[in-house]
């Protein structure tokens, strides 16, 4: 309800430094043995057979959303557009709040977000950070508070596969199982987390180390981004730039 996005954003806000985001959301393959007469719909890019999690994670690292179950062969973008999440949120169905300034002198009404990678496609509700090459100052600042918040869902990626460690192997085990199976860990881990369990099997170093060798990750297809998306992102662009928007930190 609107009431738990507010607790959300106050989270990310606190610990992140980032207003109005509601969740930090990515997806991976999971590698899984070939189903019987797959087609092509579970095979993949890289040449193996996979199911996608798709994932959307609060300031703590808990999982507020999962999808679990697309073919190998999607794409982030596509994935995320084709979910239950994906068109609730584009239908405004999830009783997110309504847009509120980011700051209280401010006058401009601003939409909670959530952040993503360059795979998902810039919306009015979903940000994701500038492309690489030709970043302005501030653009580059934005990028790196971005990126800064959109580490939790890498990390609540990371925690689940050292938890789990089934998740660096193929899982030899029928498809509808698979999604049990994900779903059951995922259950798990934000118990764990709800008791403050967050690195008591792992450091630091390898939680970064499991996001990077255990999720196989999806290819990127750009999207044309519409001008009210367009025109969000830079609101936090100028925000982040200001000093009302500012840390001491993003400047070294």
């Amino acid at each position: 309800d609107e009431a738990m996005w507010r607790t959300i954003s106050d989270g990310f806000n606190a610990r992140w430094n980032f207003p109005h985001c509601i969740g930090a959301i990515d997806g991976k393959h999971i590698e899984i043995q070939a189903p019987p007469n797959p087609g092509s719909k579970f095979y993949n890019y890289k040449k193996y057979y996979s199911t996608i999690l798709l994932g959307l994670v609060d300031a703590d690292y808990k999982f507020t959303a999962i999808d679990v179950g697309s073919y190998g062969k999607e794409c982030d973008g596509s994935i995320f557009t084709e979910s239950a999440l994906g068109k609730r949120l584009s239908s405004y169905s999830m009783a997110v709040p309504s847009d509120e300034p980011l700051f209280e002198e401010s006058e401009e009404r601003t939409p909670y977000v959530i952040v993503a990678d360059e795979a998902f496609p810039l919306k009015r509700f979903m940000l994701c950070p500038f492309p690489r090459n030709n970043l302005t100052n501030d653009t580059r600042i934005y990028n790196y508070r971005h990126c800064r918040c959109r580490r939790v869902v890498e990390n609540a990626f990371g925690i689940l596969a050292q938890r789990w460690r089934l998740f660096f192997r193929l899982l030899g085990c029928k498809i509808d199982n698979v999604d049990k199976i994900v779903k059951a860990t995922v259950v798990l881990h934000n118990f764990l987390c709800s008791k403050g369990d967050i690195y008591s099997i792992c450091s630091a170093e390898e939680i970064t180390q499991a996001y990077n060798t255990c999720w196989k990750p999806i290819p990127r297809f750009g999207t044309q981004a519409t001008k009210e998306a367009t025109k969000v992102r830079n609101h936090f662009v100028n925000y982040f730039n200001s000093e009302k928007g500012d840390v001491p930190w993003q400047w070294r």
